[in-house]
């Protein structure tokens, strides 16, 4: 089966090597790389000197051993020199991918006076008498913690709250690009449950909303679940409730084009993590009533008791209706939809051709999904992943930071179901009939619609539901 990963910018390095002149080695080396399977994607010259040339070579590989077999195929070639190679990855990286910066200049004793002190202490007194000013005379108005513990980073597990730090600051320009939303990333050197949610009580007042982000499951329930009920701002986990939103935007679009009702499919989902069950239940908020879950030991199913936990425990009373037991291969047999959200290869060929007519596969584990898009490749009638490089990308960043945007625009105390529901709506409706295609069922990333789209019908929701606490006509420029 088909699962190297193709080439791609997070393995891109830059090769600068001294070419003697000698014609035709410019060729030589592109040849070469192309042989190592490497995709060049620009070329430019550095210097020039008597008798040789120095040039760039930027190079997309599919893994840092893949890059080490380009390095020596161009270090093989009579005449030219590797001087020197440059991860482009890591040099993004470099000291961190954001900063904080000052929204005006301090120039003269009167800025300095206004903004610190002694000006600065009649704004803390207003805030003193009514607090709710806050949200006007701080950044808590446009602020989100994004927290993490490190315990299940990306596809790399628990590898603790310092290497956690590059995904969280990449979610917080995340927030920023895509939402407008100041972000600021906080890894917390604690597994503990209750430390971790004392710990966001306590640093709550300087935000609007809490983003939890990589805490391992069955652990990030719990600690969502009390934040939810011991603040009184927005607390969010992403990789939950954000991959909900997104996939059942996706399933809204799929369903149009197999023509299948959400209330009559069957769906099967691999994987009852924190993802897992957040999916299962917005479609199933979403008017789905045949779902089945599947872990390493089978279906889920009332009264199971091997490798169970409280979570699964739940999930087993409030599905598969019909009581089916057995192996994912089993359960797969007449379903609609798979949703997976575990690890590479569990279905095949085979399974999908056990499905029911016009099956719907979202295979979302990374970086090698369920199933390669090549291996389903017509015996499937929509297919998602989670990467870049294929159709259809299930991708968190069309969620979170319009629906903080949202949440931050009404000043809501939570984010509801019914937020979530009007969310995956604002994406779905972003594609039009006329637009939708089975490699079409999700907006791009970078579709500038979506974030606005989306903070629109939360904001909506938010008020309807009675969760927003701004009146819509205050303005803020009272002061």
């Amino acid at each position: 089966m088909a699962n190297n990963p193709t080439p791609n910018a997070s393995y891109s390095l830059t090769l600068r090597v001294k070419i003697h002149n000698r014609p035709g080695k410019l060729g030589e080396i592109t040849t070469a790389i192309g042989r190592a399977g490497g995709d060049i994607d620009a070329i430019d010259i550095v210097s020039v000197g008597k008798d040789f040339l120095i040039r760039d070579i930027t190079v997309n590989a599919s893994s840092e051993q893949h890059d080490k077999e380009i390095v020596e195929a161009v270090s093989q070639i009579d005449g030219v020199e590797v001087v020197h190679t440059s991860d482009r990855t890591f040099l993004m990286h470099l000291g961190g991918k954001i900063e904080t910066v000052s929204k005006m200049p301090l120039k003269t004793r009167a800025d300095l006076s206004m903004a610190y002190t002694p000006g600065v202490a009649r704004v803390c007194e207003a805030i003193h008498q009514d607090p709710e000013k806050a949200y006007t005379l701080t950044i808590k108005k446009n602020t989100v913690a994004v927290v993490s513990d490190g315990t299940a980073v990306l596809g790399l597990g628990d590898i603790g709250p310092a290497a956690a730090m590059p995904v969280m600051e990449g979610k917080c320009q995340l927030f920023k690009e895509f939402g407008g939303v100041d972000a600021f990333p906080i890894c917390l050197n604690t597994k503990d449950p209750h430390e971790i949610v004392e710990t966001i009580k306590r640093i709550a007042p300087a935000f609007g909303g809490i983003n939890l982000e990589d805490v391992s499951a069955p652990r990030c329930f719990e600690i969502e679940d009390r934040l939810k009920e011991e603040l009184d701002i927005p607390v969010f986990h992403d990789d939950q409730h954000g991959t909900a939103v997104v996939v059942l935007a996706a399933l809204i679009n799929a369903l149009k084009i197999t023509g299948k009702k959400i209330d009559e499919i069957k769906v099967v989902v691999n994987g009852v993590g924190a993802a897992g069950v957040a999916c299962s239940k917005i479609v199933m908020a979403a008017g789905v009533k045949n779902i089945v879950g599947c872990d390493q030991t089978g279906a889920l199913y009332a009264g199971r008791t091997e490798n169970m936990n409280w979570v699964k425990d739940w999930y087993a009373r409030n599905s598969n209706p019909n009581g089916e037991q057995g192996t994912i291969h089993d359960v797969i047999k007449g379903a609609d939809v798979f949703m997976g959200l575990s690890v590479p290869g569990v279905i095949d060929e085979n399974d999908l051709k056990n499905m029911g007519r016009d099956p719907i596969i979202f295979a979302m584990a990374n970086p090698v999904p369920e199933i390669m898009p090549e291996d389903a490749a017509g015996l499937v009638a929509v297919m998602a992943t989670g990467r870049s490089d294929y159709p259809n990308q299930i991708n968190n960043v069309l969620c979170f930071p319009g629906i903080f945007r949202g949440a931050l625009n009404c000043r809501a105390s939570r984010i509801n179901e019914q937020m979530k529901l009007a969310a995956a709506n604002a994406i779905a409706a972003i594609i039009t009939e006329e637009e939708l295609h089975p490699d079409y069922i999700i907006p791009s990333v970078f579709d500038r619609r979506v974030g606005e789209a989306v903070a629109r019908e939360v904001e909506e929701a938010a008020y309807e539901t009675g969760v927003a606490r701004r009146e819509r006509a205050t303005s803020d420029s009272e002061f």
